[in-house]
């Protein structure tokens, strides 16, 4: 098999676990599978450089005498947010030319000031999708998934969404056994499905100001079984549906219907994870109401059903 080399791009106000993350992920693989990826790392001109926490990193080689790579890995951090302009022409010339490029976290940034996620679909960290979408309009921002990946080009979310991508390539090009050694090795799952949420309901929602709604939210989250519908939350917060849906969209960011589908698919996501309890049981508890309902909800959120989704999860306690 051929050496697949990887190739790391540092620059000042790099996120160091953006770097060292997927990198960690490749080095595991090869200590597993000898020869399997040379890993490389790049700064513009090959001088060492300072990261967002303020470690120090050498790189191997400057970018202009760096070999084209297999895999271009560009991280986030703040210096990716206004990058260099010598870094965006250099990523522009060479990406295309790597087999598979890759970004982490805001790394997303420089890939769409290069002009390379023009008409594509990506992702970066969620506190940053707006800025982006912004930024570049001409790219289609999905601020849900872990990673997201269109062609030969690969975007994730924030930070350690970078080893779930890594690890994905790695159990694409080496399979699954060697992928779930390195997670164990690194103590991670192998791996949240890409199309997984970044984060839970209530941090994806932003907190409502007034009472009522708060209430609401409160109780959806600790009753996903009950009658959720707006008519019926409304009538909670004493609002008619119309004044409710409205306020309730206003003061979180969305609407109640997709607060509620968020909350019972992490309920119902918890339950699969940390409990022996049965689909069957977890459905109606999650507010599902049938095993059918919850695999539709879990194919459509996550691209995998119930019980493929505790395979990969579940605790070795519930094991």
């Amino acid at each position: 098999m051929a050496q697949r080399t990887v190739l790391a791009v540092l620059f000042e106000g790099v996120q160091s676990l953006d770097v060292t993350g997927p990198v960690e992920v490749f080095a595991g693989a090869d200590l597993l599978s000898p020869g399997a990826y040379g890993i490389r790392t790049a700064s513009l001109d090959g001088a060492p450089v300072r990261t967002t926490s303020g470690l120090t990193l050498v790189p191997d080689v400057s970018l202009a005498t760096a070999p084209d790579p297999d895999i271009l890995l560009v991280p986030g951090g703040t210096g990716s947010l206004r990058p260099d302009p010598r870094l965006v022409d250099w990523v522009r010339e060479h990406g295309p030319r790597a087999a598979r490029l890759v970004s982490v976290c805001t790394g997303a940034s420089v890939l769409a000031a290069a002009g390379l996620l023009d008409g594509r679909r990506a992702t970066t960290h969620w506190a940053y999708c707006d800025r982006l979408a912004r930024e570049h309009p001409a790219v289609e921002i999905d601020p849900d998934p872990v990673y997201v990946r269109d062609g030969s080009i690969a975007t994730s979310a924030g930070v350690t969404a970078g080893i779930d991508l890594a690890l994905a390539l790695v159990e694409e090009d080496l399979g699954r056994d060697a992928a779930l050694t390195i997670a164990r090795h690194l103590v991670v799952f192998l791996r949240r499905p890409g199309n997984q949420a970044q984060f839970s309901a209530q941090l994806a929602a932003q907190t409502a100001h007034r009472e009522p709604l708060k209430e609401v939210q409160r109780f959806i989250t600790e009753r996903p079984d009950a009658d959720l519908s707006v008519e019926a939350l409304a009538a909670r917060a004493r609002l008619s549906p119309r004044h409710f849906a409205r306020a309730f969209r206003s003061e979180t960011g969305m609407t109640p219907g997709r607060y509620v589908d968020r909350v019972r698919l992490e309920h119902a996501r918890r339950l699969l994870e940390d409990t022996a309890d049965g689909i069957e049981e977890i459905s109606r508890t999650s507010g599902y109401g049938t095993p059918e309902a919850m695999r539709r909800a879990f194919v459509k959120a996550l691209g995998t059903p119930p019980a493929e989704y505790r395979r990969r999860f579940r605790t070795a306690t519930t094991s």
